[in-house]
């Protein structure tokens, strides 16, 4: 049993170790709450506007994508117009373009649950 073999178990046991310890954490928290006498309407509270979550993944999704084929294009052109070595030109402008586009992604998420 190679070593390739053991990592995908260990990528399935950080996922779902990631989602028990939030799930478990989010439980004791209201359990607390409750417990201190707050009202349980407050974790399905109506008057509350919150952004949907699914709009937030996908604005950062976009914009990351976005920035990755940027960062991909932009390298092409340092690398065959300016004849910069791909090794350095590939990865460091895709790097620097995702940063870019999960930035913005970050400051979208801000404007629209402040507009919310």
């Amino acid at each position: 049993m190679g070593p390739e073999i053991i990592i995908i178990p260990i990528i399935f046991g950080v996922i779902f170790g990631i989602f028990y310890l939030f799930i478990s954490a989010r439980n004791k928290e209201r359990l607390a709450l409750i417990e201190k006498g707050a009202d349980a309407s407050i974790f399905y509270g109506k008057d509350r506007k919150v952004t949907p979550m699914w709009k937030v993944i996908i604005i950062n999704l976009a914009l990351l994508l976005m920035g990755i084929g940027i960062g991909i294009f932009i390298a092409a052109i340092l690398s065959q117009v300016l004849h910069m070595d791909e090794e350095v030109a590939y990865p460091g402008t895709i790097f620097l373009m995702a940063g870019v586009g999960l930035f913005s992604g970050f400051y979208f998420t801000k404007k629209l649950n402040s507009d919310a």
